[in-house]
């Protein structure tokens, strides 16, 4: 076991040594995310999120994905608001400056207070129904069935 250790640490010693080294002399060449980037991210968590709401039965699950869903659109909303206060000057130019770059953010904030909403009654139905039914299963609960 620490002839295993210590070989991992004789061959990544040497490359950490590197990355350190060529991070200190070119801190200009540093990755830095643009819209494409936010833009694959929220589309990744938006998929993940309406793959969720199809594929389970479980309430709790789809609830999770339901925020998945609205945490994509909130990164969205405050990469193009970003990308819009970068750019503004371009876009003033172009004529096309009548956008708010604070538009995104106040968004998010209304989206993430219903999101919370949207929680705290969700589980509060979860909970009423586990009661009754002693399930969380999509398919098991029919309650509102004649």
């Amino acid at each position: 076991m620490t002839s295993l250790l210590s070989g991992a640490l004789t061959f990544i010693a040497p490359l950490l040594w590197q990355a350190q080294t060529q991070a200190q002399t070119s801190a200009i060449k540093r990755f830095e995310p643009t819209l494409i980037n936010f833009m694959m991210l929220s589309f990744l968590l938006f998929v993940i999120g309406v793959a969720g709401v199809l594929s389970r039965r479980n309430i709790i699950i789809i609830f999770m994905s339901i925020e998945l869903i609205l945490n994509a659109v909130n990164l969205n909303l405050i990469a193009f608001s970003r990308y819009l206060q970068l750019n503004q000057d371009v876009l003033r130019q172009g004529r096309l400056a009548g956008a708010n770059a604070m538009a995104g953010p106040v968004f998010t904030i209304f989206i993430i207070v219903v999101a919370a909403a949207e929680a705290a009654v969700g589980l509060g139905i979860v909970i009423s129904l586990f009661r009754n039914r002693e399930t969380v299963e999509i398919d098991e609960i029919n309650l509102l069935k004649w």
